[in-house]
């Protein structure tokens, strides 16, 4: 299911260790360095010493006025690198066509991807609904591409739900986005129906009428609309429930094929699975074991049973 090449994910450079830290420091994040490292290609980005500033520097903030949101020193906000920034951040997001995902720093007037406290000119905090300059212009830019922040990947289920959709970006990117064979679209679809179902079953079908094309659209026109709500879709954790209805999908597949007593097995660990008891490996691998006693071609294509590899550890 995964091939060999590795998938590229932007990060902020402090993240790997760099120190480009205002303070000189770095804030390495042991996921990306120890486990990440070994399936991707990163590409560094500091934006404050992509525009220039030295290290270690003064901080710096987010400051609301009636011209908008600015980025000042913060303790002189006439030193204002709001224009450098977005200069900055307009060239870098044009050229991020290869990436399959971005890893920010949170909490950092330029990379914080949410949460970011705002100023006043006098210094009082106003809210804290702010979005780093270059954060913001990445999502802007690349709305599709799937994009989370270091703090956030601590939670197990948003880095595994991270981890998931560079996967399939990269593999729309690989098959589907350079052709012009509407046949590659629908064995895409085909193959993620599964892993789409367990994080939006409207998705499923919306995308499921999109593919059967009814309407008639531009094949371009299908694609685009496609893959926007594909990511956005998947942007959806799934949870217990979800998975629960993929694996009673699943079933139905072996419904004539095996005795009572093994429908009775897998049925009591899908229900354990609901309840919280054991993890979504453990009805997987019974199923994965039906599937080798009695073959199907298209269930063994679903990138559902392997949305990224196993020895990621990301399983739960």
């Amino acid at each position: 299911m995964h091939s060999n090449q590795k998938l590229n994910i932007g990060i902020s450079a402090c993240l790997l260790g760099e120190k480009v830290r205002f303070d000189g420091g770095h804030k390495a994040l042991t996921f990306a360095n120890k486990i990440l490292s070994q399936y991707v290609n990163f590409k560094p980005v500091c934006p404050e010493v992509g525009i220039g500033m030295s290290v270690p520097r003064k901080p710096i903030r987010l400051v609301e006025d009636e011209s908008g949101v600015r980025l000042v020193d913060s303790r002189d906000i006439n030193k204002d690198y709001t224009q450098a920034m977005n200069k900055f951040a307009t060239d870098k997001c044009s050229n991020l066509s290869g990436l399959n995902g971005f890893i920010l720093t949170s909490k950092s007037p330029s990379c914080g991807m949410e949460r970011m406290k705002v100023y006043d000119a006098d210094g009082n905090l106003i809210h804290r609904k702010g979005v780093g300059l270059f954060a913001k212009k990445l999502m802007e830019s690349h709305p599709n591409l799937p994009v989370e922040e270091d703090g956030r990947l601590n939670d197990a289920a948003l880095r595994e739900n991270f981890i998931s959709r560079i996967f399939v970006h990269a593999d729309w990117q690989k098959s589907v986005a350079p052709s012009d064979l509407f046949k590659d679209l629908v064995e895409f679809h085909s193959r993620h129906k599964y892993q789409i179902m367990a994080h939006s079953y409207q998705a499923y079908r919306d995308l499921g009428q999109l593919v059967a094309n009814h309407q008639k659209l531009d094949y371009a026109e299908v694609k685009t609309l496609y893959f926007t709500r594909l990511m956005k879709a998947l942007k959806n954790l799934a949870g217990r429930k979800k998975h629960c209805n993929v694996l009673m999908h699943l079933q139905g597949y072996f419904k004539r094929d095996i005795s009572g007593n093994d429908k009775q097995e897998l049925n009591n660990l899908i229900m354990q699975y609901r309840q919280g008891l054991i993890p979504l490996l453990a009805p997987l691998t019974l199923i994965k074991h039906f599937l080798k006693l009695h073959p199907n071609e298209y269930l063994e294509k679903q990138s559902y049973f392997s949305p990224y590899p196993l020895e990621m550890g990301l399983n739960g």
